[in-house]
């Protein structure tokens, strides 16, 4: 079996790039960065999705000596201008900080109408090899932001985005809905491709 890094510590993202590779390349192992307590965090210093991924798949890739995948995703909020989108994870200042981000957010956009609360997640995946191949994919899920969190699945800004077409928020819906819909999952199937076929 080939061994693919996870650029990740979160063990649901973990699970969730598990599932959708499990399909389409069924030979690889996906391991996360738990197994490599020695590497550090990656500094996500780029202006973009891509950007990001790419530093980190590259970096783990180097580290490692292993083909690494890497994602970055946030939420973009169409009356903030898109924002916080690259700095989702840290907009209240403390990175991974969920409730404080939520509630920042939540906060930005008080008075704004629910017709004027659309919004999408993006996520750009990367796949890098250590001799310096790299594929980047793309995935989106549009939706609007609520005034409320409901649901206990997922994380981030899962409990306030209903995706198009749902009643529900991302929180409220249970693992397999949300990797049929996910801006993750969509950019995870578009990569897996490449991943059974790079290795």
């Amino acid at each position: 079996m080939t061994r693919l890094v996870l650029a990740t510590r979160n063990p649901g993202k973990l699970a969730e790039l598990r599932r959708i590779l499990a399909e389409a390349a069924p030979a690889v192992e996906l391991v996360s960065l738990l197994e490599f307590p020695e590497i550090g965090e990656v500094a996500e210093t780029g202006l973009t999705f891509e950007a990001n991924a790419l530093l980190k798949a590259h970096a783990i890739a180097q580290a490692t000596g292993l083909p690494a995948v890497a994602d970055d995703s946030g939420l973009c909020v169409d009356a903030l201008n898109g924002m916080p989108g690259v700095l989702s994870a840290r907009w209240a200042g403390t990175h991974g900080d969920d409730l404080a981000n939520l509630n920042l957010l939540l906060a930005q956009i008080s008075d704004v109408p629910p017709p004027a609360r659309g919004a999408h997640f993006a996520c750009a995946a990367a796949l890098a090899l250590p001799a310096g191949e790299e594929v980047v994919v793309q995935g989106t899920l549009p939706g609007a932001v609520i005034d409320k969190p409901r649901g206990v699945n997922g994380f981030g800004y899962d409990p306030i985005f209903v995706p198009e077409g749902e009643t529900r928020t991302t929180a409220e819906l249970s693992a397999q809905e949300k990797d049929a819909i996910s801006h993750r999952g969509r950019a995870f199937r578009a990569l897996a491709p490449a991943v059974a076929e790079l290795l």
